[in-house]
């Protein structure tokens, strides 16, 4: 089926031009999006009549897209869920939890402009996409971690904060204190 494309989309092209796709993909998303019309003459006698309206458009659309790129720019966002000693979490974070959180960090996006490349089931940081037009796109972190403190040491250390690196580092505090109780025996005798 041929369509005209009303806004640029990834992948398939740019606003203005006749591209063909599965008929499916038109009538389920295309279509009922409003991203493209029907490629038929007077479609296109229509689209070339309303092209400067729909290009001011646009490009207003994505100067406020850019605006508030600027403060979503290297945000870092925490989630914090229940978790396995291997780090692996009981459940998932998906598209509505990481536009929960932003929201909260005070912008406003839509969970369908999340984009997540893989499903989160770890806990860790990860690198996550957010789509505020078809030309920009933002990358984020998502801090998934069992508590506020746990995410705090993640986003300094860069790194997961394990219960086996708290019981090591607990050891190591425990042989240290050790040593300084045998160094301050052998200094008195």
């Amino acid at each position: 089926m041929q369509v005209v494309l009303l806004e640029r989309i990834e992948k398939l092209g740019q606003m203005g031009e006749v591209v063909t796709v599965k008929p499916g993909y038109a009538r389920n998303f295309l279509l009922p999006k409003q991203k493209a019309m029907r490629a038929t003459k007077a479609n296109l006698e229509h689209f070339e009549n309303q092209r400067a309206q729909l290009e001011a458009d646009n490009l207003q659309r994505r100067e406020e897209a850019v605006k508030v790129s600027s403060s979503l720019e290297g945000l870092t966002v925490s989630l914090i869920r229940q978790a396995g000693d291997s780090g692996q979490l009981y459940g998932s974070v998906n598209t509505r939890d990481v536009a929960e959180s932003v929201t909260e960090a005070g912008v406003t996006i839509t969970r369908s402009q999340v984009v997540l490349d893989k499903v989160i089931k770890t806990l860790g940081l990860h690198d996550v996409k957010i789509v505020l037009h078809p030309e920009v796109t933002v990358g984020i972190v998502v801090n998934t971690a069992r508590s506020a403190e746990e995410a705090e040491q993640q986003l300094r250390s860069g790194s997961v904060a394990s219960s086996h690196d708290e019981v090591a580092e607990e050891e190591v505090v425990e042989e240290a204190a050790e040593e300084v109780v045998e160094a301050e025996g052998e200094s008195e005798e």
